[in-house]
């Protein structure tokens, strides 16, 4: 199951608790089904039906079914760069 830095915990806790934000708020990672796989990440109020639910240090991600197979070995991390966007990277779980 996909894993989360405890950078990436504490970003995706930040951006999932913003003001008006249902508690059910989180980050949702899709993936297009292509030759070179990619994945868009968008906050989301709650799981879609299907969705993996993975909660690590207070932090609630969503993966539909295809990023959850792809992400099984994988380690989320996230950085805010010095305009203050918001950059994800994943790596292999050791």
């Amino acid at each position: 199951m996909l894993t989360l830095t405890e950078n990436a915990s504490t970003i995706v806790k930040d951006i999932s608790t913003q003001p008006g934000l249902p508690e059910t708020a989180g980050l949702r990672i899709t993936s297009e089904s292509a030759t070179e796989p990619t994945f868009a990440v968008t906050a989301a109020q709650a799981a879609e039906p299907g969705d993996q639910v993975v909660e690590q240090a207070g932090a609630t991600v969503y993966l539909d079914e295809a990023a959850a197979l792809m992400l099984d070995d994988k380690v989320l991390d996230a950085a805010v760069d010095p305009t203050g966007k918001v950059e994800f990277a994943l790596g292999i779980q050791a």
